[in-house]
This record gives structure tokens, C-alpha cells and sequence, in this order.
């Protein structure tokens, strides 16, 4: 699960120092994001899961062998209209993206392993 809250304006939050840096460090890798998703959703050969830390830890989630589910939380305040329309559109484009059906990988059959209900562990 990766948390990627605090990925609002900069110059709306007045951060600096260390928060600064987590939040431009955040946005840096919802933008990477961005590019992965919109590479897997194109033609495009290439998808650049190596520009950040985030699409490379999730590069084997995103290859079509796992289910990938998205939560995207957004404001009710007026304020906040701005970022909440950034968000939508995120989550819409990564909607939009066909990964590819799942596959199951190591599963057992059901004569050999462990049955259920059979009291072994």
C-alpha cells in the first residue's frame, strides 16, 4: 500500500524544511507516476518505471501480473477545488488504463498442500 497524502499545492500550504522536501519529493513521484501510467496506457514501448523510487517498487504490481486498486481522497472544501479536480483527472487516467488480466501465479491444486478444515498448519 503506498500513502501518497500531502500531494497539494506547495505554495498553498506554506511548507519548508523538511516538509518542503516530503512534499515536492511526493509530487515528484506522483509525477513519474503519472508517466508510467500514461506509458502503459499508450503505445508506448517504454514505460519508466526507474524515474522514481515509487514506479519502480511498483513496476511489478503495474505489469499486469497483480490487481491494482486505487483510493483517491479528495476535499469537500471550496478552497481545495483546485486539487480536488487534479486528483479526479489522476485517478480517471489511471482508470482508463488497461493493465491486463491477472494472473494466478503458484497456486496448488487441491489434492496436494494444505486442505481446508484438515487441522494441519
Amino acid at each position: 500500500m503506498i500513502d501518497l497524502a500531502g500531494s497539494e499545492r506547495i505554495s498553498k500550504t506554506d511548507a519548508s524544511g523538511e516538509r518542503l522536501k516530503e512534499a515536492q519529493s511526493i509530487n515528484k513521484s506522483l509525477s513519474a507516476l503519472g508517466d508510467v501510467i500514461g506509458s502503459l496506457g499508450g503505445s508506448s514501448k517504454h514505460v519508466p518505471y526507474r524515474n522514481s523510487k515509487l514506479t519502480w517498487l511498483l513496476s511489478s504490481s503495474l505489469s499486469g501480473n497483480s490487481k491494482v486498486l486505487m483510493f483517491v481522497c479528495v476535499s469537500p472544501s471550496r478552497m481545495c477545488v483546485s486539487e480536488t479536480m487534479c486528483s479526479l483527472n489522476f485517478a480517471q487516467r489511471c482508470h482508463a488504463t488497461e493493465l491486463g488480466k491477472a494472473k494466478k501465479v503458484g497456486e496448488r491444486s487441491s489434492s496436494s498442500g494444505l486442505k481446508r478444515g484438515s487441522g494441519r498448519r
